[in-house]
């Protein structure tokens, strides 16, 4: 039952990599190249709002990465709690608690956003390289879209797992790190 839904988050996950090493190389290059022509009195309009729209898409890229690799930012006090006292059952819930308010929070904002792709459609204007501004904010919904399925991949994920299951190499990593 899992199965096609992991390979869906497995072509994400591949995705969104390629996708953001190509991002952090595009930034590189084009800033670069702008710096390098300003010397010779050389100047493109369109490199600094392209670089902005890869920053933007890459912060995306790096939430779709990090939510699949369960790094995302997140204040996890009970969850941490729960942890020290191996209380794996009760832990597997908070987990889930989180992924559903995650999943359906996102699932909310991507919804929103398509609203305001649709008003950047109609008012819209000619960014840059004559790219309309509705497919620059397009990344919006797209990004928050792909969050919101590995949330739901999490939480789906998290009801075929055993409580517990993996916790004690983790735990041991964290304490790596500690040190």
């Amino acid at each position: 039952m899992l199965k096609p839904f992991k390979m869906l988050d497995d072509a994400i996950e591949k995705f969104s990599s390629v996708l953001l090493i190509t991002c952090v190389v595009g930034m590189l290059f084009f800033s670069v190249a702008n710096i390098v022509l300003r010397w010779f009195g050389i100047g493109f309009m369109w490199i600094e709002p392209l670089v902005r729209h890869l920053v933007f898409l890459s912060a995306f890229l790096g939430g779709v990465l990090a939510t699949g690799r369960k790094t995302h930012i997140g204040i996890d006090i009970i969850g941490k709690y729960l942890e020290s006292k191996q209380n794996w059952v009760a832990h597997q819930w908070v987990g889930r608690a989180i992924a559903l308010i995650s999943f359906v929070s996102l699932a909310w904002l991507a919804q929103s956003s398509i609203g305001f792709v649709k008003v950047e459609a109609q008012y819209g204007k000619a960014a840059f390289l004559g790219i309309h501004s509705k497919y620059l904010v397009s990344l919006i919904p797209f990004g928050f879209s792909l969050i919101t399925y590995r949330f739901f991949f999490l939480l789906l994920k998290s009801f075929f797992e055993e409580p517990g299951a993996g916790m004690e190499e983790h735990m041991t990593n964290t304490n790596k790190e500690e040190a």
